[in-house]
């Protein structure tokens, strides 16, 4: 593929649903133009996985330098504001960066701004925790119930840590956001298109593939520290192949699950990117 259209300085946005070969695309980028490859995916930043998030191989990562891939351990508080943090340097760092991932919250805060709301008391969190999800929703203001997913527990329950943390609703603090590091204007976004029957077969192959490179031994090393409630546990393919090694399921019944969890987050991301980044340069995946 050629990119005329690319400036080797202007900074390169990647996203798109999982499986839809945004790292490929990256490294295509990075060969032809240089660059630093970023990471903008919330599951690969910890040390302790790389096959089960499909995190870049250490032969990709040998082509081209990369950046915030695996270099969290596995109980790192992390969040949209952390990775803005460590990005922030890197704009205007001696190599372009290109940032890819799937992570539309990354995304958002870096091209429209991140609010500066006060880090979640450990007290709070954990409170939050032990509420269902229909309890949490039931504390939301309207303005902020109207802006996040209500299915997504880790940002209703993020929703209601701010609220009572802080006494102001997440919408008020949103609105006081302040400007972006990078607009869209100074940077070339990309966004994959990639419908769901092309799609699906990707996810099903890459699954058995990661289970063929060892996925499951990768887990079983982390069974030990095993926590549901961090966020680096909740990374697709854990769960259901910790239950497997707890004897809960099959090993079928787990790569089942774990396809249909993949088919599902990558439908809520094929959903936040059409309603986000409509303003994006839509590419479509190779075959």
């Amino acid at each position: 593929m050629k990119f005329p259209d690319l400036s080797p300085e202007m900074p390169v946005l990647i996203a798109g649903p999982t499986a839809s070969g945004k790292s490929a695309l990256a490294l295509e980028i990075a060969a032809q133009q240089g660059g630093v490859i970023v990471n903008a995916d919330a599951s690969q930043v910890y040390d302790c996985w790389r096959v089960v998030t499909a995190r870049p191989s250490v032969e990709e990562e040998a082509q081209a330098p990369h950046l915030l891939y695996g270099h969290l351990p596995y109980d790192a508080p992390y969040s949209a504001g952390h990775w803005l943090r460590e990005v922030a340097p890197l704009l205007t760092g001696p190599e372009r960066p290109i940032i890819v991932g799937g992570t539309g919250l990354y995304y958002a805060a870096l091209t429209e701004g991140l609010a500066d709301i006060p880090a979640t008391p450990p007290e709070v969190r954990s409170a939050g925790n032990d509420l269902s999800l229909d309890a949490l929703l039931d504390q939301l203001d309207p303005g902020t119930k109207a802006r996040i997913d209500l299915k997504n527990r880790a940002r209703v329950q993020r929703a209601w840590e701010v609220l009572t943390a802080t006494g102001r609703p997440l919408a008020d603090w949103q609105d006081d956001t302040p400007p972006p590091l990078l607009p869209i204007s100074s940077c070339k976004a990309l966004v994959f298109e990639a419908e769901k029957d092309w799609l699906t077969p990707r996810i099903e192959r890459r699954f058995d593939l990661m289970l063929e490179m060892g996925a499951l031994d990768e887990v079983e090393r982390m069974k030990h520290l095993y926590d549901p409630a961090l966020p680096a546990f909740k990374a697709i393919g854990v769960p259901e192949l910790m239950a497997h090694l707890d004897g809960q399921l099959t090993l079928d019944e787990a790569r089942d699950r774990a396809t249909i969890a993949t088919r599902q987050f990558a439908k809520r991301q094929r959903t936040w990117f059409k309603a986000r980044m409509g303003h994006w340069q839509p590419i479509r995946p190779q075959n």
